[in-house]
């Protein structure tokens, strides 16, 4: 699950508007088009640095503004269970759901079912790191057991890192552990290395004897936090998409330039300003709809994209019909990573270039 404490679990646990404007034409392959214009929608979140955002939105009253705009009614849903909010998702119970790009991939689009990242929000940039009790570089890690919650973005960027210094998994041994058990597993005499996330980095950090060696600043961009929605839904009811962009970006300056609005997601997520301000720190938000547009629209998106194929498939991630890393098609302005003709994920800025042209 993803709480403040939480970041991601396996993907392999999944059991495999009335006043509508004229319909957007999004600029990648359509789906079949099985949703039906409808003026109620329903998105879910899990508590993480940067879904607080989706918080403070819906008691703040801000969504329910946008959604008044346009005619339409958004019911927003804490999930304490970040997988589980996932799984709703994919099941048909939301609309719309907050997820990494290595969720997005291996659960609704492994599962069928085709989403478009309306928003993208951020990306860790140190959030996520590896720690080793005894040695000081990432090649120390050689030979020992890692503790981490296996086939999540902690074990990505574990593989990503031993990639970088020409080792793999091969050289050391993974232990499966819960976010909830890390901190305590540290302290004991027989865990020597493990790959978290914050806020349990920073308390793990905190301890004698504790080097970071390697983190997700070493591969930015890579580890990405989105908001996922349905892309037939998007496509058959634009105004959804318009709302929630628009309230995300009024969100996003509010909570830029207001030390009250960011104490508040802090106390919301569990913790306090102080806490939440760590974690803000080591996560590079997208305040601006520009910095966002020309993330997506970069080309290292799409090369990312393959970085996490390459992993899902590897670990079995895709599905039992998965016959490569490419069998899953995935559309970014910059082209098309594997089979065009089974795209079920899609990075769409269109929304937000809406909000950096001020039309929405």
């Amino acid at each position: 699950m993803r709480t403040v404490f939480t970041k991601s679990l396996p993907a392999i646990l999944i059991a495999s508007a009335a006043a509508i404007l004229t319909p957007l034409a999004l600029p990648f392959t359509s789906p079949a088009a099985h949703a039906q214009q409808q003026d109620q929608f329903s998105l879910c979140w899990s508590i993480y640095v940067g879904w607080m955002p989706w918080e403070y939105g819906d008691s703040s009253g801000i969504i329910d503004k946008w959604a008044d705009k346009y005619g339409i009614e958004i019911n927003v849903v804490q999930i304490n269970d970040y997988v589980e909010s996932i799984n709703q998702y994919t099941a048909g119970q939301f609309d719309a759901c907050s997820m990494t790009n290595m969720d997005a991939l291996t659960i609704p689009a492994a599962g069928g079912v085709d989403s478009t990242a309306l928003i993208v929000g951020d990306f860790s940039n140190g959030n996520d790191a590896i720690i080793l009790k005894e040695g000081s570089t990432l090649q120390d890690i050689v030979g020992q057991s890692v503790n981490l919650v296996e086939l999540s973005v902690s074990h990505y960027l574990l593989a990503r890192a031993l990639d970088s210094v020409g080792l793999s998994e091969r050289d050391v041994s993974v232990i499966n552990t819960s976010d909830a058990d890390i901190v305590a597993a540290y302290t004991t005499s027989d865990v020597t290395a493990v790959t978290t996330w914050n806020p349990l980095v920073n308390e793990i950090l905190s301890m004698p004897a504790a080097t970071k060696v390697f983190d997700s600043s070493q591969i930015p961009g890579e580890i990405i936090d989105t908001l996922m929605v349905k892309t037939d839904v998007l496509q058959a009811n634009p105004n959804f998409g318009k709302a929630l962009t628009g309230a995300w970006y009024e969100i996003m300056a509010a909570m830029e330039n207001s030390e009250e609005v960011r104490a508040h997601m802090g106390e919301a997520s569990g913790t306090d300003q102080e806490g939440y301000e760590a974690q803000l720190a080591s996560t590079r938000m997208f305040y601006s709809p520009v910095d966002a547009v020309a993330f997506v629209n970069s080309p290292e998106l799409k090369a990312t994209m393959e970085y996490v194929a390459d992993f899902s498939f590897d670990h079995g991630l895709l599905g039992d019909g998965a016959s490569d890393s490419g069998f899953i098609g995935i559309e970014t302005p910059a082209g098309t990573f594997g089979n065009a003709n089974n795209v079920q994920l899609r990075f769409d800025p269109s929304f937000m270039e809406m909000a950096v042209a001020g039309t929405l």
